[in-house]
C-alpha cells in the first residue's frame, strides 16, 4: 500500500461515513478499504476508527490523523501544481453536483466544451433538487439556485436567474392578456411548488412598488419543466425562471405577461468544501462556468 493510497482511503472512511460508501467513493472494492485502513493502524499501532456492526466512530487519535491528513493532501496537490507550473493541466475525476433542471437544460450542453479544453478530466454529474453532504458523498463543486446556508464552504457567485411571468398565445387569446398585476388574480396560474411563495406571487412595478398577488390555481407541480410544458399546454400563467422559457419565448410558444414589472430572482453560486487548497481542477471549472453562464 502506497503512504498516500491510505491517506486517501482514511479520508474517504471518516468523510463518507462506512467503508461501503468509501469504496464507492474511491472506485475499489470494500475489502481493499478495510485493508488499507488496517494497514495504516498496523503501521501507526493505533486504532483509528471504533467500528460495531451499526455504527463506525473516529477514535481520539482517528480525528488528529484525518485532520492531518487532509492538510498533507492539499499540500501534496499544491506541490504538483507549484512544480508543473503552468505546464500543469487539471485532471482526474471531477464530481459536480447540480440541480435537474438546471444539469439537464443549461449545464450538460456546456461540458463538452470544457472536456475539449481539459481532456484529462473526466466528469461526473449528480443532478439532484435534494440537499446533499457534499464531504459524504465525495462532490467536488456543487452548483446551487438559491440562498447559501453552510458557512464550512466557500459560495461563488456565478449569475443571477429572473423570474418571469409568462402563457401561451392560445391561453392569451381565450382568457385575455392581463394588463396589470390585479388582472393577474383573475386568471388560472401553475405554481411551482419548489417556490415557498405558494400562491402568493410577489411583483415589483417599473416604479418599484412592490406587491404580492393572490394567484387562482387548479395546478401545482414541483418540476420547473413540467410548468413550461403546462404553460405552453395551455395551462394557464407560469412564474417561471427565465432560462427555463426563455426559447419558448423566442419562437413564439410562449408570451411574457407585463414585461416591465419584475419578480423574484435567485442567485446561482458554485459551492465547494473550506479548504486552503483547491484542487486545480475545481479552480478551471468555476473559471469556465463563471465565463461561459455569465
Amino acid at each position: 500500500m502506497d503512504t498516500l493510497d491510505g491517506l486517501k482511503t482514511v479520508v474517504a472512511v471518516v468523510e463518507t461515513g462506512s467503508f461501503t460508501a468509501a469504496s464507492e467513493r474511491l472506485g475499489m472494492s470494500k475489502a481493499l478499504v478495510s485493508k488499507y485502513v488496517g494497514e495504516v493502524e498496523s503501521k501507526l499501532a493505533i486504532r483509528l476508527f471504533n467500528r460495531t456492526t451499526r455504527q463506525l466512530a473516529l477514535t481520539d487519535a482517528g480525528s488528529r490523523y484525518y485532520q492531518q491528513s487532509i492538510t498533507l493532501l492539499e499540500q501534496y496537490t499544491a506541490l504538483i501544481d507549484n512544480v508543473t507550473g503552468e505546464q500543469s493541466k487539471p485532471r482526474g475525476l471531477l464530481r459536480i453536483s447540480a440541480p435537474v433542471t438546471f444539469g439537464e437544460m443549461k449545464l450538460s450542453p456546456l461540458l463538452p466544451k470544457f472536456l475539449a479544453l481539459y481532456p484529462d478530466v473526466n466528469i461526473e454529474l449528480v443532478l439532484t433538487n435534494n440537499a446533499i453532504d457534499m464531504l459524504e458523498e465525495g462532490i467536488d463543486v456543487r452548483l446551487r439556485i438559491g440562498g447559501v446556508d453552510d458557512s464550512t464552504m466557500i459560495a461563488r457567485h456565478l449569475k443571477t436567474f429572473p423570474l418571469i411571468l409568462c402563457a401561451s398565445p392560445t391561453y392569451i387569446q381565450q382568457q385575455g392578456l392581463p394588463k396589470s398585476p390585479a388582472q393577474i388574480a383573475d386568471h388560472k396560474c401553475i405554481i411551482d411548488s419548489n417556490f415557498r411563495i405558494g400562491k402568493q406571487w410577489p411583483i415589483i412595478s417599473p416604479q418599484g412598488k412592490a406587491e404580492s398577488i393572490d394567484v387562482q390555481s387548479a395546478i401545482a407541480v414541483n418540476s420547473p419543466q413540467a410548468v413550461r410544458e403546462i404553460a405552453i399546454a395551455g395551462g394557464g400563467i407560469a412564474m417561471t425562471p427565465e432560462f427555463i422559457v426563455e426559447d419558448a419565448i423566442k419562437d413564439g410558444r410562449l408570451l411574457t405577461i407585463l414585461p416591465d414589472y419584475t419578480t423574484l430572482e435567485f442567485g446561482l453560486f458554485a459551492i465547494y468544501p473550506h479548504r486552503k487548497y483547491v484542487a486545480k481542477k475545481v479552480r478551471c471549472f468555476i473559471d469556465f462556468a463563471l465565463e461561459q453562464l455569465s
